[in-house]
């Protein structure tokens, strides 16, 4: 058989080692290959390696130690620059955050004390624009008032409050913030925002006044001059009106001086609504209404051919053409001083309306009041007929002058013009 190629070096048979051992008796022989010869090698190889890194590491590693510390050492010595630099930033920025926020508790107590200002103005300002409603005047302000003064107040207090919400926390955030806007910058900005906001409410409170004062102030001016046209002034009316429903007294005090603008309109919107009251209450109790709405005149005041006798009479009043069972209304406020028949008035009504001013209601079916009563302008009196000295169903109106008659179409033509300022 042939031989293998690997046992064979140039044609001879490479010999192996063999290793003897010889124990006492017994005796050992072990072949040593090739790849026994290399892992030996390799064996005593990788120990020499180990045996040399840990020698050299126990020679080097005190100086790594050294370096290692070294290094820590001077990071920690960066570290600590770093943060005595941002603390440093911090005390700037507290110190100006301090100074700001003094400032700001400043702004913010002066517009808390303009809007406690402009509080108290509402409470004043609500009762008189009450008054004003009431008066006609004031339906549109009062319309207006909730969207824009509320508004307005409403926007100030958010205002007041982004303010107040400018802590130092916040402060040293938009400190640090890369905005363009700083604390103080915002600050001022609301401030000057809230301020315009004031002012504008401010504003516009007195214009509304203003207006309220010279409406009141037209409509009274037109109320008395249709009375002293009739004859009659507000203030004498008033003066010897012993029925008014407007008592009032106390001791005399010196009027408080108006510290401001709003207070002088204040009182000059009050003064003028009292003047409206006045002439408006002296208008409602003398006879300006109408006793029969709606009814044409039949025979006007003054000389004409008594229907009866068939000669020149005086008139005293005017008729309306009524049928039996209208009603018949007082044409101002007053007192009954006689209810029933009267001769050649029929049935008939009496009212006294003050300062020497009565009117008579005749030819009526029926009375409807009584001596005494109290009545109010357009109160029901009685009823048209034709008793009396009559031809036929009618309402017979007389107004009287401390015991004259008078013309009464003057007082109705007053009336109708007195009727778009009495609403």
């Amino acid at each position: 058989m042939a031989e293998r190629p690997e046992n064979r070096v140039f044609g001879k048979r490479a010999k192996q080692h063999v290793v003897i051992l010889a124990s006492g008796d017994k005796i050992r022989h072990m072949t040593i290959r090739p790849w026994m010869a290399a892992v030996t090698f390799c064996v005593a190889g990788m120990f020499t390696v180990g045996y040399l890194a840990a020698t050299s590491y126990l020679v080097l590693r005190d100086d790594l130690i050294g370096a290692t510390m070294a290094r820590q050492a001077r990071m920690q010595h960066d570290y600590e620059d770093r943060i005595s630099a941002l603390r440093a930033q911090v005390d700037r920025v507290t110190s100006r955050q301090l100074l700001d926020q003094q400032v700001v508790e400043e702004k913010v107590e002066k517009l808390m004390q303009q809007q406690m200002a402009l509080s108290e103005r509402h409470g004043k300002l609500d009762a008189l624009l009450s008054r004003a409603e009431d008066s006609g005047l004031a339906k549109d302000a009062a319309d207006k008032k909730p969207q824009d003064d509320d508004g307005r107040s409403a926007s100030a207090a958010h205002a007041i409050e982004a303010l107040m919400g400018i802590t130092p926390r916040k402060t040293t955030e938009l400190a640090y913030a890369q905005t363009a806007e700083s604390a103080a910058d915002r600050t001022d900005r609301l401030f000057s925002k809230v301020t315009l906001s004031l002012k504008d409410l401010e504003h516009e409170q007195l214009t509304r006044i203003q207006s309220l004062t010279e409406g009141a102030s037209e409509r009274a001016d037109a109320i008395q001059t249709i009375l002293r046209r009739s004859g009659f002034d507000v203030a004498e009316e008033a003066t010897a009106d012993d029925d008014s429903d407007t008592a009032i007294g106390g001791p005399f005090v010196e009027p408080e001086t108006a510290s401001d603008a709003f207070e002088d309109s204040i009182n000059g919107l009050d003064t003028a609504l009292d003047r409206l009251d006045a002439a408006r209450r002296t208008a409602k109790k003398l006879p300006f209404g109408n006793p029969a709405p709606g009814s044409t005149v039949t025979s006007r005041f003054g000389n004409r051919t008594d229907p009866f006798l068939g000669r020149l009479a005086l008139h005293a009043g005017i008729d309306f053409r009524a049928h039996t069972g209208t009603e018949v209304h007082v044409t101002g406020a007053g007192k009954v001083t006689l209810a029933g028949s009267n001769g050649g008035y029929g049935n008939m009504v009496e009212v006294d309306h003050g300062n020497g001013l009565t009117t008579r209601y005749a030819h009526l079916s029926r009375v409807l009041v009584k001596v005494g009563d109290r009545l109010k302008a357009g109160d029901a009196v009685g009823l048209s007929g034709t008793t009396g000295r009559s031809t036929g169903p009618h309402i017979h109106y007389e107004v009287r002058r401390n015991g004259r008659a008078v013309d009464p179409m003057g007082f109705l033509t007053a009336g109708m013009k007195l009727t778009t300022y009495m609403d």
